[in-house]
């Protein structure tokens, strides 16, 4: 699928994995971002039935976390 490992290896491995070290902040970034999200219930547990109002409403969870 062409899938690259972003996530760094551990400190006691023998053969150290390289990374891509901004890929995996933005990497990060991202996951903290879903993180935050997650903690509304209706984004979590997709109440909303059409594909257009779970959008409207990931909008308006991602303006309230960045007005925060």
């Amino acid at each position: 699928m062409g899938a690259e490992a972003v996530i760094p290896s551990n400190r006691s491995r023998k053969i150290i994995i390289p990374h891509d070290e901004l890929l995996y902040k933005q990497r990060n970034r991202i996951e903290r971002c879903f993180n935050r999200m997650k903690h509304f219930r209706r984004f979590a547990t997709r109440y909303d039935r059409r594909t257009i109002h779970f959008q409207g409403f990931l909008y308006l969870v991602a303006a309230m976390i960045w007005l925060r």
